[in-house]
């Protein structure tokens, strides 16, 4: 191999890195175009209710603790503490109402849905919480909701990690006030005002993540439950994915980090350099030897 021959493929390897780095940065630029206009209400956009409605939406609560002596029944009418289900593993709590028209059948439907595809064992790995905020329902309906929806996560654990709860008025209003949760009822229709969305919550009780709407990306889900586990379900990719993820609180999801993302680029770039320039090097000096034996 000639000089020559060794400098044009330098030129052609550092092009190469030139264009790898570049795409890093262009994938990264999407995440900067995701941001909404802060005025934006994204509680009452996540509900697809005005946001007029002073007296419906979450107010995130992050890092704040769950009263987990609260008292509810089960879908067998039987007496449960919420904490029963903090037995060392996340949960994942959705307040609905179960006779609820629309929203909270969306909200159902979707987060079955959306655990679906996520590999983790419900029942094992985390557990769900469906809480009924109206007073007025009882076990006989949430009885009902779980024969419903059950079929449509459709894999085995559901039975023993998908909890359909109601409770007393008193005990409804301490939980939802602690997770930020308001709605109200209107008379008229005999039907309640809320917003959808569904929140993780640590093993100890402490509230880590906020999901808004019915729909949600089983990635987000799946770090979701990542991080609100700390470490103790998930795998090495996961933490990878942290690392280009993150979640943001202002949406409830996780948007590409793209900082991170650059600088992954950056470091993935230099080390790609200076391979190249390691086998180029070794490269001339074989070169070198074969010609000087051949002189």
């Amino acid at each position: 191999m000639t000089h020559q021959q060794l400098a044009t493929g330098a030129r052609r390897g550092l092009a190469r890195l030139t264009l790898l780095a570049v795409c890093c940065l262009l994938a990264a630029l999407p995440a900067l175009a995701q941001r909404p206009p802060q005025d934006v209400d994204v509680n009452s956009r996540a509900a697809g209710l005005p946001s007029d409605l002073s007296d419906v939406g979450f107010d995130q609560r992050l890092g704040e603790q769950v009263p987990l002596d609260l008292t509810f029944r089960d879908s067998s009418g039987h007496k449960v503490r919420l904490g029963d289900y903090f037995d060392g593993r996340p949960v994942i709590l959705a307040p609905v109402y179960y006779e609820c028209p629309m929203l909270c059948d969306l909200t159902m439907a979707g987060l079955a849905q959306s655990l679906k595809p996520v590999d983790f064992a419900m029942g094992e790995d985390y557990q769900v919480v469906s809480v009924s905020f109206d007073p007025g329902e009882g076990p006989e309906v949430a009885a009902a909701a779980k024969r419903r929806y059950l079929p449509r996560y459709g894999r085995p654990g559901g039975e023993e990690g998908w909890h359909f709860l109601t409770g007393d008025e008193d005990q409804i209003r301490r939980l939802t006030d602690a997770i930020g949760f308001r709605y109200t009822y209107d008379p008229k229709s005999d039907e309640y005002a809320h917003a959808a969305g569904i929140v993780m919550i640590t093993a100890d009780g402490e509230i880590s993540r906020y999901f808004f709407g019915t729909d949600h990306p089983a990635k987000d889900l799946r770090l979701g439950l990542v991080e609100t586990a700390q470490g103790s379900i998930g795998s090495p990719v996961d933490q990878i994915l942290l690392y280009c993820y993150h979640y943001d609180p202002t949406l409830g999801r996780y948007s590409a980090a793209t900082m991170n993302l650059v600088r992954a680029g950056g470091v993935a770039t230099v080390l790609a350099l200076a391979v190249f320039i390691v086998v180029m090097l070794r490269r001339e000096r074989r070169a070198a030897k074969a010609q000087a034996r051949t002189a």
